[in-house]
């Protein structure tokens, strides 16, 4: 059977003092998960398991995403996380700081 792309949720997320990019991404997911019930599992009876979750998460630096500190903040399915470019980085010179915002985008596939 072929998986089916059934949820596509978008979020934000920022570490807006010391450039954490890992803290951005999983603030980003978080958001994305607070857009979404997927009642339609169990009124499916589909088993969560069998779910395919596939996470892309956007940051200026995506080598600084710790992808499996992000993978441990999805509730259900085989989970899959991959960091490219993207995001915003925003830089105060005057005190050094830089506010991090990254993206992401949650995929939710199942099998028909």
């Amino acid at each position: 059977m072929a998986l089916h792309r059934a949820i596509l949720e978008m979020g934000a997320g920022n570490d807006l003092h010391g450039g954490d990019y890992t803290k951005a991404a999983i603030r980003a997911v978080e958001d994305a998960l607070h857009h979404s019930s997927l009642t339609f599992i169990r009124a499916l009876g589909i088993d969560k398991d069998t779910l395919q979750v596939d996470v892309t998460i956007g940051v200026q630096k995506p080598d600084e995403v710790d992808t499996e500190k992000v993978k441990g903040t999805l509730p259900v399915g085989k989970v899959s996380v991959r960091a490219v470019k993207g995001g915003l980085d925003v830089e105060d010179e005057v005190v050094g700081d830089v506010a991090v915002i990254a993206s992401a985008a949650v995929e939710v596939r199942i099998e028909r």
